[in-house]
């Protein structure tokens, strides 16, 4: 004897907010899938208004409404520790102490313009008449400064440089040094020129007289230290003048690759068992002392084939603040959705239930007989229980919490050789899905299963049922998902673990330990 869940295979999904199961409707749909309609608009279209005009109002409101509330589907925020250790890091790359310790002193003394005033030239000649050779000795670029500018949307970039030189005169055989201290400074803005996307840019270097300051680190005798006392007055303006012309165009250039090597990390795929997840960028924005990516999603197939896209995200994305957080990396709802999907395609589970769970075998066989003697005596020692995910895991969040749902089917056969199932069930099968990261991979692990079917007498068989879901379902899924996902921004911005959280919005990513940022540039 056999018996079947009414309607057999047809289950119709109907998931509700996270927090209580669906309830699944077992029998056939007269509707087919069942998908219920819905309208934009609900009036009745005017005398002088055509069908036709009506509906293509109706579209265009919808297409409005859609576009006020769309955001995107990933953002990826740096804080200030690390713009400041990304930039540092691109300006050792590109040798600025260098740059430095190469500053022509004596020939920007000499070139220097006079202004039409004789006196001044007359000068600069009598003291470069006593000098051999001028230059600078130590260079440092000391910790770099990030702060919101006056004005909105812009960044602040201050970078102090310290400077040892040393001058040669026949006067006296020692070198006779001196400290110079100043500061380049820098605004960091959107670029939103026609010319392409809008991106971020470096401009307005320079550095001021004010911030200049020159001190003679020892004494000598009157003469050497008057002759001192006027090379550095002539170096008062042409170290400004050395620093916008030379160092300038290195700390553009060094921001610049730092914001091209930012793009390319988040280009960098992201593997989901077969498939993989790749974000592009949608548009940068600067909120306070910050630099916000905003990023378009898309899921490809083993063939590089797109077969999802993700511009926007239809629910608000709300970015955390960072606080003390070097960055933070946040992955809206829908496309952790899709990634969970990736890793847990729908398949078909074959257990020979006596040979591996044989004390479930026996208590699913005492619990059939309950119902039905006969049919439980059909089972025998080669009986098998097959699962079949249907579709793709629904994934909810709430309050910090994830759960992770999914339609199967289970059908018990009496024994290998059986052509049909004892029995069909279809199941809701709910899992706690918990986040955590080993290192920089994220990694997901499903706990518990609560199931939900109907039958006619379901707590004899509910918790067996149950049980072999638990037994055989879970540690498979477990499985897949323990391969983790790497997540390359970790390492990349110098971080060696990272650890998640969840918001109602998405998922969040956050350095777990933090890095001991260089505090200068050395040659």
């Amino acid at each position: 004897m056999t018996f079947t869940v009414q309607g057999g295979h047809t289950i119709r999904k109907r998931y509700k907010e996270f927090g209580e199961l669906a309830s699944f409707g077992l029998g056939a749909s007269a509707g087919g899938h069942g998908l219920a309609s819905s309208t934009c608009c609900s009036l009745t279209p005017g005398k002088m208004a055509g069908p036709w005009t009506f509906t293509l109002l109706c579209g265009l409101l919808a297409t409005t409404l859609i576009q006020a509330t769309l955001s995107p589907t990933a953002v990826l925020t740096l804080g200030p520790k690390v713009i400041k250790e990304k930039l540092t890091q691109e300006l050792k790359d590109h040798n600025a102490t260098s740059i430095l310790q190469q500053l022509p002193l004596l020939g920007a003394i000499r070139e220097q313009p006079a202004g039409g005033i004789p006196v001044l030239g007359s000068l600069v000649n009598t003291v470069l008449k006593y000098i051999i050779w001028l230059k600078v000795t130590t260079a440092n670029i000391l910790q770099l400064q990030v702060k919101p500018s006056a004005n909105d949307q812009e960044l602040l970039v201050k970078i102090p440089l310290d400077m040892v030189a040393g001058f040669n005169t026949p006067l006296v055989k020692t070198i006779v040094e001196f400290h110079m201290e100043t500061e380049a400074q820098a605004i960091v803005r959107m670029d939103t020129s026609a010319s392409g996307p809008t991106h971020l840019v470096l401009s307005d270097c320079a550095t001021s007289h004010k911030s200049l300051r020159i001190q003679l680190l020892h004494k000598f005798s009157f003469l050497v230290n008057a002759l001192a006392k006027e090379l550095m007055n002539l170096l008062v303006p042409a170290l400004p003048n050395l620093v916008k012309n030379q160092l300038c165009p290195v700390i553009e250039a060094s921001f610049n690759d730092m914001y091209a090597d930012l793009l390319q990390l988040v280009k960098v795929p992201i593997s989901l068992s077969t498939d993989r997840l790749e974000f592009d960028l949608l548009s940068p924005a600067i909120k306070g002392d910050t630099i916000q990516l905003y990023l378009a999603a898309k899921l490809l197939d083993s063939q590089g084939k797109v077969t999802k896209w993700f511009n926007n995200s239809a629910a608000s994305l709300a970015v955390p603040s960072l606080d003390n957080t070097p960055f933070s990396f946040i992955v809206s709802q829908d496309v952790v959705k899709a990634a969970v999907a990736a890793m847990l395609p729908p398949e078909e589970f074959i257990v020979l239930l006596d040979s591996v769970f044989p004390e479930i075998a026996r208590r699913l066989k005492s619990s059939i007989g309950l119902i039905n003697e006969k049919a439980a005596d059909k089972l025998g020692s080669t009986q098998i229980v097959k699962i079949l995910t249907q579709d793709t895991p629904e994934f909810f969040t709430d309050r910090g919490h994830a759960r992770v749902a999914q339609l199967i089917v289970l059908e018990v056969f009496a024994s290998s050789e059986a052509l049909r199932p004892l029995f069909t069930l279809g199941i809701e099968a709910s899992s706690e899905a918990q986040f955590y990261t080993k290192g920089d991979e994220l990694r997901l692990n499903l706990n518990n299963i609560r199931s939900a079917f109907s039958l006619s007498q379901p707590d004899v068989l509910k918790n067996v049922i149950t049980e072999i879901i638990l037994s055989v379902l879970l540690p498979n899924q477990n499985g897949k998902l323990r391969s983790g996902v790497p997540v390359s921004v970790v390492k990349a911005l110098g971080f060696e673990a990272a650890e998640s959280s969840l918001t109602k919005d998405g998922l969040v990513l956050t350095p777990a330990s933090l890095w001991k940022p260089s505090s200068t540039v050395s040659p």
